[in-house]
């Protein structure tokens, strides 16, 4: 059971500040959520395998290929300017 102790205490961690209303809402709401662990935990799980997924889902990588990368060439042959073996580009800083 969380108390509104519980939720200052949080609230001064994260340097919030709270109203009375609000560290009442809070305290309420966060009740709700530890019980609704605490009826989660009473499931019983024995025998149930842990998941990633809902759904068993195919491996999607691929194999690995050694290619050989392109050359200079093919990389600059559609470059609008260039100088030697790199692309050349507008100055952006005096």
């Amino acid at each position: 059971m969380i108390t509104t102790k519980d939720v200052e205490h949080v609230a001064k961690l994260a340097r919030l500040e709270l109203t009375p209303a609000e560290k009442q809402l809070f305290t309420e709401q966060l009740s709700k959520i530890i019980q609704a662990f605490d009826e989660l935990a009473s499931v019983p799980t024995d025998g149930v395998e842990p998941l990633s997924h809902a759904l068993a889902l195919p491996n999607a990588f691929r194999e690995d290929e050694v290619v050989t990368p392109p050359g200079h060439e093919s990389l600059l042959k559609n470059a609008p300017d260039r100088e030697g073996v790199f692309f050349r580009v507008p100055k952006i800083q005096d």
